[in-house]
């Protein structure tokens, strides 16, 4: 055996932290109750609507508030990790995270609901980033990397799938608010062994962190967002188009400061990088069509189907099986063929099933629903996680918490999107439906509100009244189901041949980082 043999073994040896698999797995517990307290709502929406009463739009608010704080803040929070200490940062997240969930938990009308699931945004905004930017520093091996990052985006992407089973146990079991304090004794050991085994890293020369930065990314990001909502609601109005030029403006604002500031939040030059903004896009609309696909199969399952909770969430296992599998083997897969294979490929499956679900009705058998939730639990499984090992490999070590922060806001952005793009079109197609003839004005506006609102009020009426209530809910639930199905299918096949194109040419690492 040669000299320089031995010396790269050494090497090898000497980066491979002891104990690195072990931090991972804690890492990977905050990844999954983040991802989890984006769809567990799904479930215990009916429940919720009966308990609380919310508007159709309080109803969306309280399903994707979360998301849009976590994708208005993430950059915020991984470039803060940079400064003050990635593993700090991650236990001061996982201690709030934990005391906001009893808020969430214990709340009494729709508006303190939306306040308290802001504030859980708040708190996991300080978790994603972390995570992933820890895994950047914990793996040198760029091999062992991938398959860390593997582990890492199969929890973030079953988690979505994870959320409607963990949330059904718990409703058959408890009131709505166990979706919620189940967080607390996972947060707990997140925090306690989390300080014995993770490593602390952070940028050595990481100057200022810039409030102002700070407070135009939350507001752009918002303001957007919610314009989205309100256009897919109910089409151009004054306040859309108020939102939309206060997102934008605050959007153009936080890029041109960026390009001036010495230690910006996030490098914005990383964007000129075909690669890097290729991955950035396929990561955003994998999720979009995962989560969109996810939060309404679980009213489905239980307002059209009638299925009981737990039924429900093991219902859409399949996606969860097919994303954690697929995560584990994508960084392999993309070796052995190529990175836009996997990433394009992952996408088309995710489009084709949506396409599938086009031929959704009250009827339809669970054999083709769980074969389409699989084949999109698998391609949002390759496409997640190369994007994310993309997007890490491609900056320096001490820039981790900020690329960190790009995937994970691509990732939250492309959940909140799913829920409030694809929500509000099921909303806009549902609320259009006729109630059946002499039902009282009371009851029809509740009905038109929300399917739950609809099941709910159909308990005032005669037996026969009630029915024809109900099944013209579902009906009209269901073919705006059918339209978003057919949008979402539009947008990921058109991005799958986006990325074909972007990503040409591009590889993971192969080498030992010295």
């Amino acid at each position: 055996m040669t000299t320089s043999t031995l010396t790269s073994k050494d090497h090898t040896e000497g980066v491979r932290r002891p104990g690195r698999w072990l931090a991972l797995s804690v890492l990977v517990l905050a990844v999954l109750l983040v991802a989890v307290d984006a769809t567990v709502l799904g479930l215990a929406t009916p429940f919720l609507s009966e308990d609380l009463k919310p508007t159709g739009n309080q109803l969306l608010w309280i399903g994707d508030v979360y998301s849009f704080v976590i994708a208005g803040l993430l950059v915020s929070m991984g470039s803060l990790g940079d400064r003050i200490g990635r593993k700090k940062l991650l236990l001061i997240g996982a201690t709030a995270f934990g005391a906001v969930s009893v808020l969430n938990a214990y709340a009494t009308t729709p508006e303190m609901m939306i306040v308290a699931r802001a504030l859980l945004g708040v708190a996991g905004a300080t978790l994603m980033p972390s995570t992933l930017a820890l895994i950047r520093n914990l793996f040198h091996d760029p091999r062992e990397r991938s398959l860390a990052i593997g582990v890492w985006g199969a929890m973030a992407s079953a988690g979505a799938a994870v959320g409607p089973v963990v949330g059904g146990f718990l409703l058959e079991h408890f009131w709505w608010g166990s979706v919620f304090l189940i967080n607390l004794p996972v947060m707990a050991v997140l925090v306690f062994v989390g300080i014995k085994l993770i490593p602390e890293s952070k940028n050595p020369n990481p100057g200022p962190w810039d409030l102002p930065s700070v407070l135009l990314s939350l507001l752009g990001m918002i303001g957007v967002v919610y314009a989205i909502k309100e256009l897919a609601s109910h089409g151009p109005s004054v306040d859309a188009g108020l939102a939309v030029l206060a997102g934008a403006g605050a959007l153009t604002w936080f890029v041109r400061r960026q390009l001036t500031l010495p230690a910006p939040l996030l490098d914005m030059r990383l964007f000129r990088n075909r690669g890097f903004s290729g991955a950035v896009l396929a990561d955003l609309l994998t999720i979009l069509g995962l989560s969109g696909l996810v939060f309404f199969l679980s009213q489905f399952f239980q307002l059209v189907q009638g299925r009981q909770p737990l039924e429900a969430g093991l219902a859409e296992l399949p996606a969860a099986v097919g994303a954690v599998t697929a995560g584990l083997i994508a960084g392999l897969v993309a070796r052995r063929f190529s990175v836009r294979a996997v990433v394009a490929g992952g996408l088309a499956a995710v489009g084709l099933s949506l396409a599938v679900l086009t031929t959704l009705d009250q009827s339809t058998g669970y054999p083709l629903l769980g074969a389409a939730l699989l084949v999109v639990g698998v391609g949002a499984g390759f496409a997640f996680t190369v994007t994310a090992d993309v997007i890490l490999s491609s900056v320096p070590k001490d820039q981790a918490g900020s690329a960190s922060a790009v995937s994970e806001t691509a990732y939250e952005l492309g959940a909140a999107l799913g829920i409030a793009v694809l929500g509000s079109i099921v909303t806009g197609v549902y609320r259009g439906f006729t109630a059946p003839v002499g039902i009282p004005s009371d009851i029809a506006s509740a009905a038109h509100e929300s399917l739950g609102g609809a099941v709910e009020a159909s308990g005032a009426l005669a037996p026969e009244t009630a029915t024809a209530l109900v099944s013209a809910a579902q009906q009209a639930f269901v073919e705006g189901l059918r339209i978003a199905a057919g949008v979402g299918a539009v947008v990921l096949l058109a991005t799958a041949v986006v990325a074909w194109f972007l990503l040409k040419g591009q590889k993971l690492e192969e080498g030992v980082e010295h």
